[in-house]
């Protein structure tokens, strides 16, 4: 018998999976577990023979607990992901971290029946894998590359997309059109408004009530998920953090940026960061040039990005700024930018 342990956040993959793979007289799954903390326990106690392995999970995404797990306890690994169609880069990351085999969860052309017998081929066959030939393929490969290993402060990829607006004087309207238009279900927003504190809550029930989506002003922790905008308080500065594949906000005291706090470049700053090519940002009608450099480091970073043109702008001075340092894509009068965001999303 071959022993198999789930990895996967989601209760109705591990509860598909398990029911699966328990039909073949060869292999017995002995455990599930939500996130590689619990995995990591379950290994050391059960011993599995194989493991299957998603890559968005809260605490710790996969890839991550894949170069852990190669390096103190090496385990036939497959990745099982919606994020892994095979020749995607978090394909190919998944293999370089030590994965036997990679393969896609079910999607539109792809069932659960035809998932579940290649997965069997594929565990009878990681089953057969030696280790150490795999871990030693590893150290060889590594020595053969001279630059350093990509950070994982932001995933090759991610199911869940991001949306960075920054904006000061005449941004209440721009953002109110914006988000007025936003779809109910688009990809979490983070916003920065130049405004007081106390201005801001009052601004985010305004927003709430005219926008299809949930907004609100954010709190420290607030998990970002679809069909939800957090905007930064007043006189708080708002920054982009990850915890595992689960981004979350942190509003934070700190000095003034460009004589403002909240800040538009220290958000842009932490979105470049921590989601890199899985977010979009766009810089509003303002004065001065907050933002501008913190857009092109998300530009850097992959991201797409948007500034708003001089003819739809109350000032025209922070869009100015970013686009003379090459840092938007796109220029684009306002009531163009929310199709632009969802077409880049």
């Amino acid at each position: 018998m071959i022993r198999v342990l789930i990895v996967d956040d989601s209760a109705i993959v591990r509860k598909i999976l398990s029911s699966e793979l328990n039909r073949c007289p060869d292999i017995e799954v002995i455990g599930a577990a939500m996130d590689p903390y619990i995995a990591r326990d379950k290994i050391v106690r059960l011993k599995p023979d194989v493991i299957t392995l998603d890559i968005e999970m809260p605490r710790m995404d996969g890839v991550t607990f894949l170069k852990k797990l190669m390096k103190y306890y090496p385990l036939p690994t497959i990745v099982v992901s919606s994020l892994a169609p095979e020749g995607s880069e978090t394909a190919m990351e998944a293999l370089e971290a030590g994965a036997v085999e990679v393969m896609s969860k079910p999607g539109a052309s792809y069932t659960v029946g035809d998932m579940s017998t290649q997965l069997i081929d594929r565990i009878k066959a990681a089953a057969e894998v030696d280790m150490k030939k795999v871990i030693t393929s590893k150290e060889c490969a590594a020595t053969s590359v001279d630059k350093p290993s990509r950070s994982r402060l932001s995933m090759t990829e991610t199911t869940q997309k991001i949306v960075a607006i920054g904006a000061s004087t005449g941004g209440t309207e721009a953002i109110k059109r914006i988000l007025e238009i936003y779809p109910a279900n688009g990809p979490g927003a983070l916003i920065v408004q130049h405004m007081p504190e106390k201005f801001t809550t009052t601004f985010a029930a305004r927003l709430n009530q005219l926008s299809g989506m949930e907004v609100r002003e954010a709190v420290s922790g607030d998990t970002i998920r679809s069909g939800l905008a957090l905007l930064a308080p007043g006189n708080k500065h708002m920054v982009l953090r990850r915890s595992g594949a689960q981004y979350y906000v942190k509003v934070k005291d700190g000095p003034l940026v460009h004589h403002q706090r909240p800040s538009v470049d220290v958000l842009f700053n932490s979105v470049a960061k921590y989601a890199g090519r899985n977010s979009v940002g766009a810089i509003l009608t303002g004065m001065g040039k907050d933002g501008a450099k913190g857009l092109l480091n998300m530009k850097n970073a992959g991201a797409g990005t948007i500034a708003q043109n001089e003819k739809s702008c109350i000032v025209f001075g922070m869009p100015k700024e970013a686009i003379a340092i090459g840092a938007a894509d796109y220029v684009l009068h306002l009531d163009s930018i929310t199709k632009k965001i969802v077409s880049l999303i």
